[in-house]
């Protein structure tokens, strides 16, 4: 991990350890339903305040916490058009098989790359702290793969013109 990503991904994991401090909630207007009141926004004292950390203007993490369950959205860092276009693909592969993840959300919050929805019986199943773990290592080796991926586009495009110019 580099220098500069660190000090990034040490704010996110104790932000998400101070964040991930939830309860069941049933919901206060249908009985017998215990649904994440992050995303029904039924009521504005169950909610608390969203926390954003930017490493750049690009890049950044929104952690909306409330009393039953917490959101994590991630804005994945695209400096340039293949980035952005291998994000998309990326990421569109990742929430097709989001059911394997069990946290990951199909759809990204707005201007956002991909999210993450926290429950509380996903508490009640799983270590608090391996959670944490494993959106901290989802967001170091998401960059890896996407920068790894650009310089084999890069590569291969280096090639399909060489061989293209030699015609020539």
């Amino acid at each position: 991990m580099s220098n500069t990503l660190r000090p990034y991904l040490d704010c996110v994991r104790s932000t998400l350890e101070a964040s991930l401090c939830i309860r069941n909630f049933p919901s206060q207007t249908v009985e017998r339903h215990n649904k994440p009141e992050v995303e029904f926004r039924g009521s504005k004292e169950l909610l608390l305040n969203p926390v954003t950390i930017c490493r750049t203007a690009t890049e950044r993490c929104l952690i909306e916490p409330s009393v039953n369950s917490v959101r994590v959205s991630i804005a994945i860092k695209q400096a340039d058009e293949i980035e952005e276009i291998l994000c998309h693909k990326f990421t569109r592969f990742l929430m097709q098989r989001s059911e394997q993840f069990i946290i990951m959300r199909r759809k990204p919050t707005e201007n956002y790359s991909i999210s993450f929805l926290i429950t509380h019986s996903h508490l009640e199943k799983m270590w608090t702290h391996k959670l944490v773990d494993f959106i901290i290592h989802f967001m170091e080796e998401v960059d890896k793969e996407i920068s790894g991926m650009k310089i084999a586009v890069n590569a291969r495009a280096r090639i399909v013109a060489s061989e293209y110019m030699k015609k020539f």
